[in-house]
């Protein structure tokens, strides 16, 4: 509690155990809030690791597209959807070394693949015809 500024509550008695800080939760809660809310998320990062407080930033979807560590890893894939659109997927995960897996391409279009599909399921042409002329595909 002392990057908080706040010794205090670092030598607090009822604050020595787990049990403690759990049944203060809401005054913790509010001082580190307040600590936070004074200072760029870069400074309170440097200054918890100085620290030596394991901390990082939660990152929303945004962070995860453009981090460096992400894109080296293959976790950001660049893929075009079927009208050529690009769009940016999710890389397979886990890395596996002997099965690493691939995506080959996004996914198709609504209504793309039922010939295919419903082909595949024995269902003729003729018969897809006139579930086409009757709506239910």
């Amino acid at each position: 509690m002392g990057v908080i500024g706040r010794p205090d509550l670092a030598d607090a008695p009822e604050l020595a155990n787990n049990a403690g800080r759990v049944k203060h939760v809401v005054m913790l809660d509010d001082a580190i809030s307040q600590w936070t809310g004074q200072h760029p998320l870069d400074e309170v990062l440097v200054r918890l690791n100085e620290g030596q407080i394991p901390a990082g930033k939660i990152y929303d979807g945004a962070d995860i597209a453009t981090d460096p560590h992400y894109q080296a890893r293959g976790m950001i894939l660049d893929c075009a959807l079927p009208d050529g659109t690009p769009i940016k997927l999710p890389g397979i995960v886990p890395k596996l070394s002997e099965t690493p897996g691939e995506a080959r391409s996004a996914a198709p279009a609504l209504g793309q693949d039922t010939d295919d599909v419903l082909a595949g399921l024995g269902i003729d042409a003729a018969k897809r015809a006139a579930w086409r002329a009757r709506g239910i595909i």
